[in-house]
């Protein structure tokens, strides 16, 4: 017979059961461990969780602070509607997920999702929201100061500031000098060192402030300095932005004197000449200019002179006033100044009258700087590279105006040139006439006579028409207008010039010009004259047949006349009445009179009145 189970050893057992139930009950809740998002965008941060018994389970979203405190800020039940949050951003899913709309920089925190299912327990996970906010442009503030700089003081001075304003989070400032980044360092006894100062505004961004100090020299005068702001955004992105570029103003003394020409290669007469005067100190002092002890006027550290003749050539000093220079440097440097130039004579002297035929010789002289060069030209022809132009024989074509070119090659554009006019007296010569040509007679025309000879000739044109005159170097040209009548294309036109070493005459043809058609020939091919051509057709055959009948009358007349000399006409009143009638022939009538004046019509008619 089995022993009946005691009373408290079925309890025991019972309450080990449920306390193995509740040890081995769990809960297990999932978050993303970062969420990035940029201000004012919108986050979902997502939560999910797994019971190991099936129980009622409420959620609940905190921000926990720096400090380690909570807060709630939004919860939901999985049984029923109980739900809720503590501001209009913050919104709690059905998944239990938490949406932030609209977000701040006072959202960059840790949040915390934290499932409770009543007797299988409470567990929580954390998703840390990351805000991002990229910054402004960065500002730079140079030293507004005059620094000056002692090569014997070794202390740094400020150079500027930079400032980056609302970022999110703290951004990094970087200095760069002549596009070479700085190393960032902060112990005040280095050469080179930054200070920061990060502000946090009201509305939670930042604003980082670098300044830079650093011990500057006088090269650091031309240097160029900026600053960039290096910042980060979602998903870990580094993004850089540039400031401006700006410099410093350094003061330093003089050390050296420059002393230069700006002109570049030789000086000539008549140059426009620029000599600079600086230091290396800043600012640039006083200049004091001099040729030998007399003071001249400059403007600042530049000394000018307007066309510079060779008497200016000489030294030329510039003195620097600069009161701050250590003793020991020389505040004064000179300049050789060279002016070139070059003269040019001519003998004999113009203008010159010879006469055809007559020997001519031209010399040129030259006095230059430097070894020169002399050409004689006409009409841009060249004559002679040697300084002299000879010649035995002239004529009237050698007259005109003839010119010495000197210079000097070593100096680009120093030339000068004199001219002589050389005049060849004789009688005129008239160049071989060129033809008129004209469209028609009567038509108008224009001829050109062009004759050499000194004095000038004078023209006279046979027949003479409108007339006038130009001069072209040394000939000179008689243009005349006038009517190509039948005596002109017959003869043509006389141009005859004349000064008081003789007289040429040359006769000019006027031709009908070929190459266009004549009025006749014009008309024959326009269709207006064909048109009447053809309606007149009908009127040149009756004339035609009118001329045929006359001719025809005129043969029956002169036979008639002949018969009656020899007698074998018979009279007749009957005939005399035809013959006195006259003759029809195809209807044309021709009627003969009696008349004193021809004596053949008189003997024709007596016999017939003896009848």
């Amino acid at each position: 017979m089995k022993r009946a189970i005691s009373g408290p050893f079925w309890i025991c057992c019972t309450l080990l059961a449920v306390v193995l139930q509740v040890c081995l009950a769990s809960v297990t809740v999932k978050v993303n461990p970062e969420m990035h998002v940029l201000k004012g965008d919108t986050v979902m941060l997502p939560c999910t969780y797994t019971t190991s018994a099936e129980a009622a389970v409420a959620v609940q979203w905190f921000i926990e602070f720096a400090d380690g405190g909570r807060k709630q800020v939004a919860y939901k039940s999985s049984v029923g509607s109980d739900a809720g949050t503590f501001t209009d951003r913050y919104t709690i899913e059905k998944d239990m997920s938490l949406n932030i709309s609209q977000v701040t920089v006072d959202d960059h925190k840790k949040f915390i999702c934290q499932v409770t299912a009543g007797p299988v327990g409470t567990a929580e996970s954390a998703t840390e929201v990351k805000v991002f906010s990229a910054p402004e442009k960065p500002m730079v503030v140079p030293n507004p100061q005059k620094i000056f700089v002692d090569s014997s003081i070794s202390s740094s001075a400020e150079v500027g500031k930079c400032i980056s304003r609302n970022g999110h989070p703290e951004p990094r400032i970087i200095w760069f000098k002549d596009d070479n980044p700085l190393p960032e360092e902060k112990k005040k006894t280095e050469k080179t060192y930054m200070i920061h100062f990060l502000v946090k505004e009201a509305s939670g961004l930042y604003t980082l402030t670098s300044m830079l100090y650093m011990h500057l020299t006088k090269a650091d005068a031309k240097s160029v300095y900026h600053c960039i702001v290096e910042y980060t955004m979602p998903d870990n992105q580094i993004k850089q932005e540039s400031s401006d570029n700006f410099n410093i103003s350094l003061q330093y003394s003089t050390e050296n004197v420059f002393f230069k020409v700006k002109n570049e290669g030789p000086i000539k007469e008549g140059d426009d000449v620029v000599m600079q005067c600086e230091t290396d100190g800043n600012p640039q002092p006083q200049f004091d200019f001099f040729k030998g002890e007399k003071l001249l006027e400059g403007l600042g550290g530049t000394l000018k002179k307007k066309s510079i003749t060779r008497e200016d050539s000489g030294t030329y000093k510039c003195e620097a006033m600069d009161y701050e220079a250590d003793s020991k440097v020389q505040l004064h440097k000179t300049l050789n100044i060279n002016v070139h130039y070059i003269d040019i004579t001519v003998e004999p002297e113009g203008p010159l009258v010879v006469s055809k035929g007559d020997h001519v010789e031209l010399q040129c002289k030259a006095k230059a700087s430097e070894a020169h060069t002399l050409q004689w030209t006409k009409d841009s022809k060249e004559l002679s590279n040697t300084g002299v132009f000879a010649k035995e024989s002239v004529t009237l074509a050698d007259g005109g105006v003839y010119v010495c070119v000197g210079a000097v090659p070593s100096v680009p554009g120093l030339q000068k040139q004199v001219n002589i006019t050389v005049n060849v007296k004789g009688q005129p010569e008239i160049d071989a006439p060129v033809k008129g040509l004209v469209d028609k007679e009567g038509g108008m025309v224009t001829l050109n006579c062009s004759a050499l000879g000194h004095p000038a000739p004078q023209f006279i044109w046979t027949p003479s028409g409108k007339e006038s005159v130009t001069v072209k170097g040394n000939r000179v040209i008689s243009t005349v207008t006038l009517e190509a009548t039948a005596a002109v294309l017959k003869d043509g036109v006389i141009c005859e010039a004349y000064n008081t070493h003789g007289r040429d005459s040359k006769n000019f043809e006027v031709k009908l010009d070929q190459a266009k058609p004549t009025p006749a020939n014009s008309d024959r091919g326009n269709p207006d004259f064909k048109t009447v051509e053809g309606k007149q057709g009908g009127s040149s055959s009756v004339v035609i047949a009118v001329v045929v009948c006359v001719l025809l009358l005129l043969i029956l007349v002169a036979s008639l006349f002949f018969l009656n000399k020899k007698g074998k006409l018979g009279c007749g009143k009957k005939d005399q009445k035809e013959v006195a009638s006259g003759g029809v022939k195809d209807n044309i009538v021709v009627e003969i009179k009696p008349s004193e004046k021809s004596k053949e019509e008189a003997g024709l008619l007596k016999p017939a009145e003896q009848c």
